[in-house]
Order: structure tokens, then C-alpha cells, then sequence
């Protein structure tokens, strides 16, 4: 609960770590929630996405066996092993020319790996969050996305890919849209819909 924490100590609330009814109201206000399903929604992915709210940028220390099941289409059993537990290496092969990046020589993939409560990643992705929050100076320190920026990525993230319209009602219908839109796909989807209904059923309490 790291970044409850923050949060509670950024805005004068008890600092206790936990998501109790005056933190879910402080959220409400700071991030602009209109209704008790989209803080269900919100905080059920975010929940998920960064292990209850511990982590704040992306974990690339992968062993030989985790490269070949998560980046299987980089790594073969002989590549895997001379990169495992090398995550500055990892992450510029595994996202060297795409997402805006250039080639594993340029750093670009460990410079511009995930950061945030739903981890912007890739610089074509960081330069437009910069230009959204109005801090260019994001590009040349992106690490400051993890520091100043973790929640205001996720809402960005959920703004731009039009998450909220499918946070009407806090089903399995919605649930799995909304992890498509968050995730790609559907991993994952038995705790996030566990989440997001057990922050729904908080957020109704306020």
C-alpha cells in the first residue's frame, strides 16, 4: 500500500495505508470520480495492475524461465539465459524500435520502461502524457512519472483509451471490457473483477 500512503500524506489524512472511507472520499475529489462504479472500476484495475498498490514501475528482473514464458517472442533457451536477471538489457530488446523507441543500443526501452498506476511505457506514449500534463521535462527525466505523476497516468490512460464509458455498472460484462481496454487482454480477469467489486461495494459507503 506504498502509493496509499503517499497519497494519504500528499493531502493531510491519516496515514495508515489503507483504502477506508475518508481516503475514498479525498479520491473522489482529487480525481474527479462521479459515480461509486467508476472508483469501483478505477481502483479494482489500478489494484491489480501494481500488486495492491506497491509498485510504482515496472519489474524487468526476469529469470532464463520467466523470459521464455512473458517475452517469448524475444528469447529462445539460449538468449534467455544470458539475459536473465539483466533488466536494463531486457527492457531495451524487448521494446527496441516500437512505441516510439529506438534500437536496443539507444537505451530507449530501459529510459522509457512502464511507470505509473498503469504504467505508461514506450517514449511515444511519455511524450504525449508530457504535452497532456504540460511537463516537457518528462522526456528527459521520465522517472518523475513514477514520483509526481503515478495517479495522474492512470486517469489519463482511462480518459484516453475511453475506459469510462464501459464503467456503467460494476459487472463481468463491464469488468472484461475494461480489462481488455486496460490490459489487452484478459489476464488476470478473476482478481480484477474480485477488485473492482470489492472498491465498488467501499465506494458506495461514502
Amino acid at each position: 500500500m506504498k502509493y496509499i500512503r503517499r497519497f494519504q500524506r500528499e493531502h493531510d489524512l491519516e496515514i495508515d495505508g489503507t483504502v477506508g472511507k475518508y481516503t475514498l472520499r479525498k479520491m473522489r475529489d482529487v480525481f474527479g470520480f462521479k459515480t461509486p462504479q467508476q472508483m469501483g472500476h478505477f481502483l479494482g484495475q489500478v489494484s491489480h495492475e501494481t500488486g495492491h498498490f506497491k509498485y510504482g514501475s515496472e519489474n524487468l528482473n526476469y529469470s532464463a524461465k520467466q523470459l521464455l514464458v512473458t517475452f517469448s517472442k524475444y528469447f529462445n533457451r539460449e538468449s534467455a539465459l544470458r539475459y536473465a536477471n539483466k533488466p536494463e538489457d531486457i527492457a531495451n530488446k524487448v521494446y527496441a524500435n516500437r512505441l516510439g523507441n529506438g534500437n536496443s543500443a539507444s537505451g530507449d526501452g530501459w529510459k522509457y520502461r512502464g511507470r505509473g498506476a498503469i504504467q505508461l511505457t514506450g517514449k511515444t506514449n511519455y511524450m504525449q502524457f508530457a504535452k497532456f500534463i504540460n511537463d516537457r521535462e518528462i522526456l528527459s527525466n521520465p522517472a518523475i512519472v513514477e514520483k509526481l505523476y503515478y495517479w495522474d497516468v492512470a486517469i489519463w490512460f482511462f480518459d484516453k483509451r475511453g475506459i469510462w464509458e464501459h464503467t456503467e455498472k460494476v459487472n463481468k460484462k463491464n469488468v472484461i471490457a475494461v480489462t481488455k481496454l486496460v490490459n489487452g487482454g484478459l489476464n488476470g480477469l478473476k482478481n480484477r473483477y474480485r477488485l473492482s467489486r470489492h472498491y465498488y461495494g467501499l465506494a458506495k459507503k461514502i
